[in-house]
């Protein structure tokens, strides 16, 4: 198979997928094991040292137990250093051709668990949807504040993918405008409304389940796949099986079925490509009382879903100057890896 451009249809961004490069999982194992923050060490999201982070916003604990003091199992507390704070919707101002506005926003984040080295594939299926329970109690809160049109979560795993501390958290950070790929997410699925009176994902999971070949995993509610224009090696998708714009409707069994999935997976990276370090990140709808204003169709043509992405190449002047990506490992490839 020679290298082919791949077009993404949900983003509309092409990707270079270089065969000739193909890599196996064994040529991403790292030389050494990444390096953590000393375990051993003072860690502020560990069990026991409540009172050296912002007062919780929202916890998960064992009963009897009072906020700020042991007993949780899942803990929310406002981030240390937020990127953005709380306040009213900001008035946007220009100079000239330059425009900004305050740095008005929420950024919180969630410990996963009071155990510093107990990550999504350790966990108890039934913890880690306590997790995403949390994300839906989180994202409904700070919906009752319209001047937040978008709450985006993630979750970063290891220093090379952006995260600080080795112990397992989240991030929720809400904006007070719609980020750019959100956008052209919504975009794409609108024009493809508008053509077929179908929804964009659903099409694209029915032509992936058909196919078979990109995909990795299916259970009750929730497929994965590796997207056909896949931008980095064992890129994944999970996606809904049932149709939805909002995390936040997700039902107690498909937050159960997801847990599932995502705990499978999540052991698949750490057998066979040792462990990497990850981003998971959700995409879903903006507010939706504003989703629904700009949007009217927004219930029917965007389907939330999430992006896991291994972090096993490093971007380089090529993507950076193109904003084409250059994945060496062809999506069907990867995809029979992480089935078998």
């Amino acid at each position: 198979m020679i290298s082919q451009l791949r077009k993404d249809q949900i983003s509309g961004r092409w990707v270079i997928i270089a065969s000739e490069r193909s890599k196996r999982p064994d040529d991403f194992r790292p030389a050494q094991p990444e390096k953590k923050d000393n375990p051993a060490g003072f860690c502020p999201f560990c069990q026991g040292n409540e009172t050296k982070t912002p007062p919780e916003v929202f916890s998960l604990r064992k009963k009897g137990s009072g906020p700020d003091e042991p007993g949780w199992w899942v803990r929310v507390v406002p981030n240390k250093f937020p990127a953005l704070t709380r306040g009213q919707l900001p008035q946007r101002t220009s100079q000239g051709l330059f425009e900004s506005m305050e740095g008005v926003g929420v950024h919180e984040v969630i410990i996963e668990t009071p155990e510093h080295d107990q990550e999504w594939s350790d966990l108890p299926q039934a913890r880690l949807r306590d997790v995403l329970w949390t994300y839906q109690q989180r994202i409904r809160s700070i919906e009752t504040e319209s001047q937040y049109q978008y709450i985006q979560v993630f979750k970063n795993k290891g220093t090379e993918a952006g995260a600080s501390l080795s112990h397992p958290h989240s991030q929720i950070v809400a904006t007070p405008i719609i980020p750019k790929r959100v956008k052209e997410e919504i975009w794409s699925s609108d024009r493809f409304f508008r053509k077929s009176k179908e929804c964009l994902f659903c099409q694209t999971l029915k032509e992936e389940i058909e196919a078979k070949e990109r995909l990795i995993r299916v259970n009750s509610h929730f497929a994965v796949t590796a997207p056909f224009a896949s931008r980095f090696p064992f890129e994944m998708r999970v996606h809904p099986l049932r149709h939805s714009p909002f995390f936040s409707k997700a039902s107690d069994a498909e937050l159960l079925s997801l847990a599932e999935n995502l705990q499978a997976v999540l052991t698949k990276f750490k057998n066979i490509l040792s462990d990497p370090p990850f981003n998971v990140i959700l995409h879903q709808g903006p507010h939706p009382g504003l989703a629904r204003k700009t949007w009217p169709n927004v219930e029917s043509l965007f389907h939330w879903h999430l992006e896991i992405i291994p972090v096993l190449t490093r971007l380089a002047g090529f993507e950076w100057g193109t904003g084409f990506y250059i994945n060496p490992v062809p999506p069907e490839l990867a995809a029979s890896y992480l089935r078998e």
